[in-house]
């Protein structure tokens, strides 16, 4: 369908009570992106006119989304004079023919599912599904191919809860339709609220075509609470973990494996078992490790872990980094760290070494400086490198030293040890001897 013939609204309002979460139910996130950012990513796709209704933390919300989209429209419903989803479509001025209506709450969504709504021809397409326990949806009553009527749970007489058809939420109207219906919804319900339903029991009394089309659960299942928000994410994790084994990652025990939305893989690339790769992170002809977190970072021709931490910006490149080695906003090229150190705000060069135990002291507890390490630097064990600090090419730290700041100059070994002393029998002056 061409995107200039559907227009979208994302019904994005409501507080989201049963979250029991100060944060607005659509920004609690699913694989490192808010709810609401799946949903318009997948709106954006068949739609050029998309229409974002808030009300609850709107300026967080519209300072979130905006970081993502440039090109979504944001509508403030008038929650207390006009509450309800009804009331929430009093303002819409939708561009196109066709209006779809979605929920906020709905990250699940892609664009192939919705394709049901685009190809169904008729006046008003809503979306149902069969549930064996129905409990907390809206019925929804068919005669004949037709809906009839939607019955909210709360509004709903004993037969009509036995009704296992439900409403799935979405829906597509005629922009007429919408235009006739919403400015005649009445608030006279057990909530004193404008229902969106209400349109589908006046378009029926004048005649109009409903059509229910049947969606599956999965994808139309929408978050309510914390454990809704645990199977969502495991579902959209099996999405991505599958999407990048079929471009060719391997993933050992891949349902211990996090990955969000925004990672990307090239090349030939094996992540281990209980393995966290967050944020933009780029992963390229690269293995990462068992238990290893990788976040917001770069890595290239690489092996990361096991139980290895890159914290945001770290730049990996033809590199080995061991275990218990953490990395934050460093560059390391040609690099080998084997083990139990922590490289901060620093360069480092090809062909250096940095032993077991090595730190740089990035924080003076007001800011932070950077260290710069040239190639072929060996860094003994145990060492200490207080920045600001530059070590230049050539350079052996002897283990234990700490190098205080300034320049080590090429070719040179530096080493800063106090002269041991032995104190005979110091042990049992102190302790006393034992029997």
């Amino acid at each position: 369908m061409d995107k200039n013939k559907l227009s979208i609204v994302i019904l994005a309002a409501g507080k989201g009570s049963r979250m029991k979460s100060p944060k607005a139910k659509v920004l609690h996130t699913i694989s490192g992106k808010p709810m609401l950012y799946h949903i318009i990513k997948a709106s954006r796709e068949i739609s050029n006119d998309i229409t974002v209704v808030i009300a609850h933390q709107k300026e967080a919300l519209k300072e979130q989304i905006s970081h993502y989209f440039d090109d979504i429209h944001f509508v403030e419903q008038d929650a207390i004079n006009y509450p309800g989803t009804g009331g929430a479509m009093k303002n819409i001025n939708a561009k196109n023919e066709k209006v779809l209506v979605l929920n906020g709450d709905m990250p699940l969504i892609t664009s192939q599912a919705l394709q049901g709504f685009i190809q169904t021809q008729a006046e008003i397409i809503m979306s149902i599904f069969d549930l064996e326990d129905p409990s907390g949806y809206g019925r929804v009553i068919i005669e004949d191919g037709q809906v009839q009527k939607i019955v909210e749970q709360k509004d709903a007489n004993d037969a009509e809860l036995r009704v296992t058809t439900v409403n799935a939420g979405i829906y597509a109207f005629s922009r007429d339709i919408l235009n006739k219906y919403i400015p005649l919804l009445s608030n006279e319900n057990a909530q004193g609220e404008y229902y969106l339903t209400d349109v589908i029991s006046l378009a029926r009394k004048d005649g109009c075509s409903i059509v229910p089309l049947l969606v599956d659960e999965e994808h139309f299942k929408g978050v309510n609470s914390k454990i809704d928000l645990a199977q969502s994410e495991m579902i959209m994790q099996e999405r991505i973990r599958s999407h990048w084994m079929a471009e060719g990652v391997i993933m050992q025990l891949p349902e211990t494996i996090y990955i969000e939305e925004g990672v990307r893989f090239e090349g030939e690339c094996v992540v281990e078992n209980n393995c966290r790769i967050t944020g933009e992170s780029l992963i390229s002809n690269s293995i990462i490790k068992s238990s290893s977190v990788i976040e917001e970072s770069i890595v290239k021709d690489s092996d990361v872990g096991p139980l290895a931490h890159l914290r945001p910006a770290s730049h990996i490149e033809d590199t080995h980094i061991g275990n218990f080695v953490e990395v934050k906003k460093a560059t390391l090229k040609g690099v080998k760290a084997g083990h139990l150190s922590y490289i901060g705000d620093a360069t480092v060069d090809k062909g250096t070494n940095i032993g077991a135990g090595v730190i740089t002291c990035n924080y003076d507890g007001i800011k932070k400086y950077q260290t710069v390490i040239g190639k072929n630097v060996f860094v003994g064990s145990d060492s200490q490198l207080v920045a600001p600090v530059t070590i230049e090419d050539d350079v052996m730290i002897a283990a234990g030293t700490t190098v205080t700041s300034g320049t080590i100059e090429s070719g040179s070994l530096a080493i800063s040890r106090t002269k041991l002393r032995s104190i005979k029998d110091f042990y049992y002056k102190f302790f006393g001897k034992k029997s």
